[in-house]
């Protein structure tokens, strides 16, 4: 079940029936406001207005949710392609009157090559973990137009544990995640969380220069890679 597009769907329609839970794999469930995913311009942080303002060319929005980022572009001229892999979410989006909506998971889309690759509210996060953020930048490179460029953010996660919480075994940034809506609950799924020091090693020997364009005071950043090779 979507339970996740199914909470978003409710939202748009001014139903939503209770709140939309989210279970971790470090501590207790949050409370996960749907609205977040409607906001208007003015309400977005500066690292997402920055990420938006360096798109240009043909660009696709992975992970684009209710097309809020989208819709923004479209309205600034920009040729964007809105990638969700929730099937009611890419519903919305049409309602919202995003042109250009794609449902689909990026693992499995090589249909068109584009200027600028777009992944914002931690997007980065669908790699899942450390191997998967390697095949992701290894993968993502056949969408990427000759001098394109690939905008995301994430976070250091590092604040949430104490010392001797680390597991050697694991990175620390890949967290687990259940969402529950209306007492029902979804599978577990994984998500990455990546440290720039980690994300800059990896994108080096991927080929990747990087590039951290802004950092908040929350350990949040954004960055622009470019393939080397192509600058």
């Amino acid at each position: 079940m979507d339970i996740y597009g199914q909470a978003l769907l409710d939202q748009y329609r001014g139903k939503l029936k209770s709140k939309l839970w989210l279970y971790n794999s470090y501590g207790h469930p949050e409370d996960m406001p749907v609205d977040i995913f409607f906001r208007p311009e003015a309400d977005m942080p500066e690292m997402e207005i920055i990420a938006m303002d360096l798109c240009r060319g043909k660009t696709l929005d992975i992970g684009a949710g209710v097309g809020s980022h989208a819709l923004i572009l479209q309205a600034k001229g920009i040729d964007v392609t809105a990638l969700e892999i929730s099937s009611k979410a890419c519903e919305i989006m049409k309602h919202r009157g995003v042109k250009k909506v794609v449902n689909a998971d990026i693992l499995q889309y090589d249909s068109e090559k584009y200027d600028t690759i777009l992944l914002l509210m931690n997007g980065i996060g669908l790699c899942e973990d450390i191997p998967g953020l390697r095949y992701f930048l290894d993968y993502i490179k056949k969408l990427l137009m000759p001098s394109g460029q690939l905008i995301f953010d994430s976070s250091d996660i590092a604040y949430l544990y104490k010392p001797d919480e680390f597991i050697s075994s694991n990175y620390y940034g890949e967290i687990s995640y259940q969402y529950q809506y209306q007492k029902v609950k979804g599978n577990w799924f994984k998500w990455l969380y990546v440290d720039f020091d980690t994300l800059n090693a990896i994108a080096e020997k991927g080929g990747w220069e990087c590039e951290m364009i802004y950092e908040d005071d929350m350990d949040q950043y954004l960055v622009r890679l470019i393939l080397k090779s192509d600058k």
